[in-house]
């Protein structure tokens, strides 16, 4: 059930329980003033406790959640208007003190139609106490201008209900478009959250597991000391990747990220390209042991192991140079390669992979900003500047 058919329900029930407090303030009147049925006794009777058993009835059946609240709506209307019909017929004509019950119809049809509806409800409802008010059955009639006031009155308050039932049904779908909105764009952003989760904590690990196991395959194969120690670094890398993707799978946040642990695991990075794969790089640190916020930290890290898996998957580099500065409040960070270089697409929605567009939503994510300089033949250059402190940090 949509939140729009929920709040109709909603609508209806509170009518329902308006109804039966109608009915039953009828039958008090009526105790307290016997006189009203000297002319019709048993209609009276008749027409008041049946409006009364039919309001309870709709009390009950409404509770439930599975009923059509047009299809009701429209069957209560009408036969609202034809119990209040009864009961001002059989308790006094035009003079029945019960012509204000003639309210709880139009008031409901104009919640319910807006002003078209409340206002044929209302014309009939005119009709009705119009025949009422010319029949010969009762005497001394009401004056045709006190009908006339109050034929007026009906059809104002019908026009009145039903507009401002059209105008919260325009703000309602206003306020729906917007929530479909808000709606959409938290499904987007939550499918970019998680496919740079997949992309940076488990493709980059099998990433790094295949490149392992080609360099192991090419180069490590007369070497058994050498040998061993990478595929127990795989092994592990395999296990701790297998309880990324239970705890994905199972909706927990990933392990926390260990502070102070960036420095070192770029240099196993580092190692592993210039052991396994020829390409020196260079780090430069300033300070030597950089400070930062654990979530700075975090994010500094998966940029830059992006930034070297590209290198060794695609830039045929020889060497690269990263360098990391702790100016004031700000992180400073910078891979540069002598490799082939590509031609660099400014806008993101146009470019093959995704791997640079995480490196930008990571960095944005701190603050920050990401630049990439890149062309055929003169190598790359990542840099980006970060505040220390993230914009989702509590002052």
């Amino acid at each position: 059930m949509t939140p729009e058919e929920q709040w109709l329900l909603q609508k209806e029930r509170v009518l329902a329980w308006l109804r039966l407090g109608f009915s039953v303030a009828a039958i008090l009147v009526i105790q307290l003033n016997p006189q009203r049925l000297a002319s019709f006794p048993l209609l009276s009777h008749l027409s008041l406790f049946s409006f009364f058993v039919y309001s309870l009835l709709i009390v009950i059946l409404i509770r439930g959640d599975r009923l059509d609240s047009q299809k009701i709506g429209l069957l209560t209307t009408c036969l609202d208007l034809l119990w209040i019909s009864l009961i001002v017929l059989s308790t006094g004509g035009s003079r029945t003190p019960f012509f204000a019950f003639y309210l709880f119809p139009v008031i409901t049809a104009g919640s319910r139609y807006g002003i078209k509806g409340g206002l044929i409800v209302a014309l009939i409802g005119v009709i009705s106490y119009g025949f009422i008010r010319f029949s010969i059955v009762h005497a001394n009639p009401l004056g045709i201008d006190t009908f006339i006031i109050r034929s007026i009155y009906l059809v104002v308050l019908a026009y009145i209900f039903g507009f401002i039932s059209e105008f919260e049904k325009k703000q309602n779908q206003k306020l729906m478009a917007l929530y479909k909105t808000a709606s959409e764009a938290a499904t987007r952003e939550e499918r970019r959250r998680i496919a740079r989760e997949l992309h940076d904590r488990l493709l980059q690990l099998l990433a790094s597991l295949t490149l392992r196991l080609e360099t192991c395959r090419r180069h490590l194969i007369d070497s058994p000391t050498e040998l061993t120690r990478e595929l127990q670094l795989m092994e592990e890398t395999t296990r701790g990747s297998m309880q990324e993707i239970r705890r994905f799978l199972a909706g927990h946040d990933a392990r926390a990220w260990i502070p102070g642990t960036l420095t070192e695991k770029l240099r196993e990075e580092m190692r592993f390209l210039r052991d396994g794969l020829g390409v020196l790089v260079l780090m430069e640190s300033e300070p030597e042991e950089l400070t930062l916020p654990p979530e700075v930290e975090e994010e500094t890290f998966y940029v830059l192991r992006e930034g070297l898996m590209n290198i060794a998957r695609h830039s045929h580099a020889s060497r690269a140079r990263l360098s990391l500065h702790q100016v004031n409040s700000e992180i400073r960070g910078s891979l540069q390669d002598d490799g082939v270089g590509f031609a660099f697409v400014a806008s993101a929605s146009e470019r093959a992979g995704y791997g640079l567009v995480a490196m930008e939503e990571r960095i944005k994510k701190l603050g920050g900003q990401l630049t990439i300089d890149s062309s055929p033949g003169n190598g790359t250059r990542i840099s980006f500047t970060a505040p220390l402190k993230s914009r989702g940090a509590q002052p």
